[in-house]
């Protein structure tokens, strides 16, 4: 039997990704599975029906319909409770699913005994770079939020000679030397500010050095597990605040970036450090989504204190939904040939190998070795 791998039209709000592409569907059906799509399903990222179908695709009026025939549902953002439950017993979703975030979503999955891979768990090795989602998105965030923080600021970004005498170039601070605040450090030096990043991780020096910025060094270290950094003491945080504080009255832009996973994002400038800055100047709080790096952030919102414009975007990976659903189809795609090799089902089933390490540690609920859901 063929399997189907489906995508249905994303319904959160504000969100135009798609989780399968017209590329993505061709390397499907040339693997041997069915594809179907649900109408519309692409038009948030410029993607046409008649794309769909001439990748092979077969396309649905009806999300429910969808969702039926799908042994394996790709989505962006989880569906709710309710379309979960039409899914048939035992397929596969994968996708950014929160599944604890959401009782009743957790509850749907268990439920309807789907195998559910929340992308958001897969091990950050060598192998699973192609696979991961967080960083392919976040590298659009961290562009994303440099463009936003140039349209807010009322200055320019780079150094200009002109009849009226010299501009000086902005500058501006990045807080967080992930894959978003790499490319946001990347972003404001190509739109010629001059740029500092700072992590407390200090492999991340030569790093944010071959971007062409400057790595501020606060004095405090504080190197994690899994290339993330692990939560400040009391005494390294009051420090690293202290010499932030005074750095930041010098700033222009500050963009943050910085996360703790499964933590809400670590309060980094705080409201004084924001009375301290010149009025005119911006901060873009890429952490708003988990609480913010800043004490001002207001989530989905741009806030003015004391003349500093304090912005919050969410989702922002979706405003830059083209290339960001083709980074995330191609994300999807390279998981799933870990169970779809053949494109085909056995015995009616889709046959996963729980002894690799990217299947088993990213499945929601775990599993135990012969497939049954642990504990």
């Amino acid at each position: 039997m063929v399997a189907t791998v489906a995508a249905a039209r994303e319904r959160a709000q504000g969100e135009r990704r798609v989780a399968i592409t017209p590329e993505t569907c061709r390397k499907f059906v040339a693997a041997g599975a069915k594809v179907v799509i649900e109408r519309g399903a692409g038009n948030g990222a410029a993607v046409t029906d008649e794309a769909y179908e001439q990748a092979g695709a077969t396309l649905l009026d009806d999300a429910g319909a969808v969702y039926a025939a799908a042994d394996v549902l790709l989505c962006v953002q989880a569906p709710e409770a309710g379309s979960i439950a039409c899914l048939r017993e035992g397929a596969a979703l994968v996708g950014l699913l929160a599944p604890q975030a959401d009782p009743a979503r957790a509850q749907a999955i268990q439920a309807r005994g789907i195998v559910a891979f929340p992308l958001e768990r897969l091990p950050r090795t060598t192998r699973a770079q192609a696979m991961d989602v967080l960083s392919s998105q976040a590298g659009m965030a961290g562009y994303k939020a440099v463009l936003i923080a140039a349209q807010l600021a009322p200055r320019f970004f780079p150094m200009l000679t002109t009849a009226a005498g010299t501009i000086r170039p902005s500058k501006v601070l990045v807080v967080g030397a992930g894959v978003a605040g790499l490319q946001a450090i990347a972003t404001a030096k190509r739109l010629g500010a001059q740029v500092e990043g700072f992590d407390v991780r200090p492999e991340t020096r030569e790093q944010i050095e071959s971007l062409g910025g400057r790595f501020l060094d606060l004095g405090v270290s504080a190197a994690g597990e899994g290339g993330y950094a692990r939560q400040l003491t009391d005494e390294e945080r009051a420090e690293q605040q202290r010499r932030l504080a005074e750095h930041l009255k010098g700033i222009d832009v500050v963009v943050c970036t910085a996360a703790v996973p499964g933590r809400p994002a670590p309060k980094i400038v705080t409201s004084a450090m924001v009375a301290g800055m010149r009025p005119g100047s911006v901060i873009v709080d890429l952490a708003a989504e988990t609480g913010g790096n800043c004490e001002l952030t207001r989530p989905g919102e741009t806030v003015e204190a004391g003349g500093v414009a304090v912005s919050g975007p969410l989702n922002l990976a979706s405003s830059g939904a083209v290339h960001a659903s083709e980074m995330y189809a191609r994300n999807l795609y390279n998981f799933a040939l870990l169970f779809l090799a053949d494109g085909r089902l056995v015995d009616g089933r889709i046959g996963f190998d729980w002894d690799d390490e990217l299947l088993a540690k990213t499945v929601w609920p775990e599993r135990n070795g012969d497939g049954t859901a642990a504990g």
